[in-house]
């Protein structure tokens, strides 16, 4: 089973979206749980393909807010980074188009703090 590890980046990004956009949150969110659910019964996540997951460098995937919606939502971004080795999917930041170029080099640079994974 996959597990979320949630960086203090995404619980303050979060905070400015439940108040700002709760329903762009709660669209991204949604997809998070259906990539999981996703990763939960496939063998390796390169096989993980869905219309709102976006490949970005250094591993990181860009979760977005496509979905069923009565309204139309601010285009927005959910970073994480899948690690394979220990089944983990690390939830870094949430942001919208202005922030992206940022949002994108704070995940690297969050990637990149991760240790390396040891096999036992």
């Amino acid at each position: 089973m996959w597990q979320f590890r949630i960086t203090s980046q995404f619980e303050r990004a979060k905070k400015h979206y439940d108040k700002k956009r709760p329903a762009e949150l709660a669209a991204v969110l949604r997809n998070l749980d259906r990539l999981r659910d996703q990763l939960n019964e496939l063998s390796h996540t390169r096989a993980a393909q869905a219309g709102f997951l976006h490949a970005e460098p250094g591993g990181v995937w860009a979760i977005d807010q496509k979905g069923p919606s009565r309204t139309k939502l601010q285009e927005t971004r959910l970073y994480v980074f899948p690690s394979e080795a220990d089944r983990t999917l690390h939830i870094i930041t949430v942001g919208n188009k202005n922030s992206q170029a940022a949002d994108i080099r704070s995940a690297l640079e969050y990637v990149r703090s991760l240790p390396p994974h040891r096999s036992p």
